[in-house]
């Protein structure tokens, strides 16, 4: 009878949200103080997983049947941006705020909890790094705590929530009430952990004994595939573990018995490289198109595809399938883990081994033989500013309130979640963020769109505007570039010489957003534009901790 009334009330809910939608006058939508109206949420968020490695975006490799029914039975958008790699990605989503800024995350570097219980003692890690992190100011507002601000229990499981490294009280001060897995982004490369942390308290895993998490080496030999095929000391895969404690606190916090709605962030591993799987799934053990390496990586894709089934699945048992919100999206562009030599590669034509300039030759899968198409035929990867290196897949799917089927061109970010997400469970906007909400457009009204997203990269900032013009900055070459997406997917025309005054209109915005140190113009940046070069964990009490 309580699963009913749950039922009823979700489309209660939904009705009334898009009614206020089809108004003229701008309303802030209200949720019932009965928290059984409000939908649980989980946020799955992928960790380089390019959009081209998904069945709805054309791949015929990997079959990803789970995370597809997300994307068809649900809303997708086509014109969703995360950052250019996973740390400023987590912080953004965060924060509500966008990367583009100098100096807008603080963070510090990884590799300390490798340290743990070797030369250095928990207290003395947390220590170090609230000494090199400065603490969040005391109005700032975390995505955690939106959802706790609405009644929610909220929880976070995987890979570390907040830079390179954390703590448990930055994990508390976030927002989260239950936390399970990483707090260090060096170990988070390894798929074998000796220990994890739960709610600030170390967690042994036996059988695992690589203090690096059995961290393989990148690129493909016979060396290296012999160390991926040692299983010595690799007893527990991580995200087994992570799984089955999210498992676990989804049986402990149904909210048809606790009368207390859940938000659930979790950012796997998968499938960030370097590649490593207990063992090759059967979908290609037999594929004789495929190298062993590509043949694991495309089983990391396997596993997580099956990971959001299991999630699906475990909903429908418990009876909450109805009122639970899923989002699926990924952090950053297309990374390629299958890198061979004489086979594939990322920095040049493997056709014609000239090196790619990345003003006029860039990558592509077809020149970097990326037999997966990972990058959905876009140009560049990961930490660059093409279209491949920042556009990610996003998929809403609440069963019976979104549509199913819809495709959306409308151009959302990920720091836009936050503000989104406060719209769905009744709280107003957070106007100080940078990101809005685009939650009526999930439910059939019409949402206001930014008029621009501005992001950051290894090769310099760039503006997309929501019509699709895009600005482009190369730093090393201090090289603007003018693109039209709409009509030129694959980045191929500039247009810059043709369309000056957008140009220029586009360079004040650009200038705008990245801060103070653009008001002059771009020079004083060229040096200088690289806010995650973190500070140094320094030695303290003389101890030499990396």
């Amino acid at each position: 009878m309580k699963h009913c009334k749950t039922k009823f009330s979700g489309i209660v809910f939904v009705a009334f949200f898009i009614l206020l939608a089809s108004c003229n006058e701008k309303k802030e939508v209200q949720v019932e103080n009965n928290q059984n109206s409000k939908p649980n949420v989980i946020l799955i968020y992928a960790d380089d997983l390019g959009r081209g490695m998904l069945g709805t975006y054309g791949q015929k490799i990997v079959k990803t049947p789970n995370i597809d029914r997300i994307a068809n039975q649900g809303m997708r958008f086509d014109n969703a941006y995360g950052c250019m790699y996973c740390a400023p990605a987590r912080a953004s989503l965060l924060t509500g705020m966008h990367d583009a800024r100098r100096d807008q995350f603080n963070i510090s570097n990884a590799g300390i909890w490798m340290e743990l219980d070797q030369r250095l003692t928990m207290d003395e890690i947390t220590d170090i790094i609230h000494k090199v992190i400065k603490p969040a100011e005391e109005g700032e507002v975390f995505l955690g705590q939106v959802a706790q601000m609405a009644g929610y229990k909220t929880a976070q499981f995987g890979k570390l929530e907040w830079g390179f490294a954390t703590t448990p009280q930055r994990m508390e001060r976030h927002g989260w009430d239950y936390h399970f897995g990483f707090y260090d982004h060096k170990r988070c490369h390894g798929f074998y952990p000796p220990f994890l942390f739960e709610n600030g308290q170390k967690i042994d895993i036996p059988g695992n004994t690589h203090i690096n998490c059995a961290k393989t080496p990148q690129a493909e030999s016979p060396e290296n595939l012999t160390i991926r095929r040692n299983m010595e000391g690799k007893e527990v895969y991580s995200e087994d573990i992570i799984m089955d404690k999210m498992m676990t606190f989804l049986d402990a916090n149904n909210p048809k018995e606790t009368n207390k709605p859940f938000f659930i962030y979790f950012p796997s591993q998968l499938p960030h490289g370097p590649v490593s799987v207990p063992e090759v799934h059967d979908d290609f053990k037999n594929n004789p198109n495929l190298t062993e390496l590509e043949k694991e990586y495309a089983t990391m894709v396997k596993i997580l595809d099956l990971d959001v089934g299991r999630i699906h699945k475990k909903l429908e048992e418990l009876g909450i399938l109805d009122n639970t919100i899923i989002v699926f999206t990924g952090d950053n562009g297309h990374e390629v883990y299958t890198l061979e030599e004489g086979r594939t590669a990322t920095d040049f034509d493997v056709k014609s081994g000239e090196a790619y300039d990345d003003v006029k030759t860039k990558f592509y899968s077809e020149t970097g033989n990326d037999i997966f198409d990972g990058n959905d035929g876009m140009a560049g990867l990961k930490r660059s500013n093409w279209e491949g290196g920042t556009r990610v897949p996003l998929f809403w799917y609440w069963k019976g309130n979104i549509k199913k089927g819809q495709v959306s061109n409308q151009m959302v970010s990920n720091y836009d979640f936050l503000n989104t997400l406060a719209e769905i469970v009744g709280l107003p906007q957070r106007t100080e963020k940078d990101g809005i909400s685009y939650a009526k457009s999930l439910f059939g009204g019409q949402s206001e769109v930014r008029g621009y997203t501005p992001t950051s990269s290894k090769l310099g900032p760039a503006l997309v505007t929501k019509d699709g013009w895009k600005l482009r900055y190369y730093i090393k070459k201090d090289i603007f570039q003018l693109y039209y997406l709409p009509e030129d997917y694959k980045e191929e025309n500039d247009l810059s010489e043709k369309y000056p005054e957008k140009l220029e209109t586009l360079k004040a915005i650009l200038f705008k957003e990245c801060g103070n140190d653009w008001e002059n113009g771009y020079g004083p940046i060229k040096e200088s534009y690289s806010r995650y070069k973190a500070p140094k964990l320094k030695d303290i009490e003389n101890k030499q901790i990396l």
